[in-house]
């Protein structure tokens, strides 16, 4: 396992997680280094991986308000943002929040949802507000979405567009868990069962500590040039887009939290590596193709 900043509450936090999700310490730290980096987190896997466990662990831990929101194909976008009652008494319309105000909303499959219900999503993941009948209302801080998806071939599933994919900083996977650590899922170690035990670690103080903190790290001149030339890569793909503007700054965000996460003062190439996969892979193609074109860009491009 890769060595952590000394920090006893981030120390915690993670030993927590670990004992809860077993065996998927790159996961659940490409996870926190998403949120770090004030990004919202595509979880794409089988049913049954852990996906709404990771979820609803790391809101737990870090003290946020948490809702889950279950994507089906009849669900409407007044279903996620909320919608107005009149009231006979006051003789008055009366918004009421939907789920989506919430500093943590996981949408649970989110590609069950028609693309309508999907669009919902769009303006509260980049702008952290919604507009309800003319009115912008702002969401809770800190904001961050967590989707989990099923693999596409599967029945019932609309594919996101690329304009929200691209509004998910990150996109990982769990998989199926080793032989050692499926031993300990059958003897009742971990798993959701033990999140009823759980009490928040940190608060919204230490979660904006951090993220102020690792987006302070030194980033070279000639690092800037290795992220400028893995974003020119992809985009001499001719089947697909090439990642957007949003996405480097994304990539040089996520890089800087994952190098304060490991202690270090300034970001190296193997930081921007180890994220790449991630928030290059949902960006280039569905499924496997983006990661085999993300892991194609990377080992083409030469380290400065």
């Amino acid at each position: 396992m890769l060595p952590l900043r000394n920090d006893p509450v981030l120390e915690a936090l993670f030993d927590q997680a670990n004992h809860i999700i077993l065996g998927k310490p790159h996961a659940l730290r490409l996870a926190m280094t998403c949120l770090l980096s004030r990004g919202h987190l595509l979880i794409e896997d089988l049913p049954g991986m852990g996906k709404t466990t990771l979820a609803h662990l790391l809101a737990t831990l870090m003290g946020l308000d948490y809702q889950r929101l279950q994507f089906t194909s009849d669900l409407l976008p007044a279903d996620v943002i909320g919608i107005s009652v009149y009231d006979r008494n006051t003789e008055q319309f009366h918004f009421h929040p939907g789920p989506i105000f919430a500093q943590l909303l996981l949408a649970d499959e989110i590609n069950r949802a028609t693309p309508k219900t999907q669009s919902a999503l769009l303006e509260a993941m980049e702008e952290r507000q919604v507009t309800v009948e003319g009115e912008t209302r702002p969401l809770p801080q800190p904001f961050f979405v967590i989707a989990t998806q099923n693999p596409a071939h599967q029945v019932g599933t609309f594919p996101l567009p690329e304009s929200q994919l691209d509004r998910f900083l990150m996109r990982i996977s769990l998989g199926y868990p080793d032989e050692g650590t499926e031993r300990q899922l059958l003897q009742g170690q971990g798993g959701r069962a033990q999140l009823t035990h759980l009490e928040p670690v940190a608060d919204r103080n230490d979660l904006e500590r951090w993220k102020t903190a690792s987006q302070t790290l030194f980033v070279s001149d000639a690092l800037l040039d290795y992220v400028q030339a893995l974003l020119s890569a992809s985009r001499e793909i001719r089947e697909v887009c090439g990642l957007s503007p949003r996405a480097g700054l994304g990539l040089l965000a996520s890089a800087r939290a994952w190098a304060w996460l490991l202690g270090r003062e300034k970001v190296l190439p193997e930081d921007i590596q180890a994220v790449w996969p991630s928030i290059a892979g949902h960006r280039l193609g569905p499924g496997t193709e983006g990661d085999v074109h993300a892991a194609q860009i990377l080992q083409s491009v030469v380290v400065p």
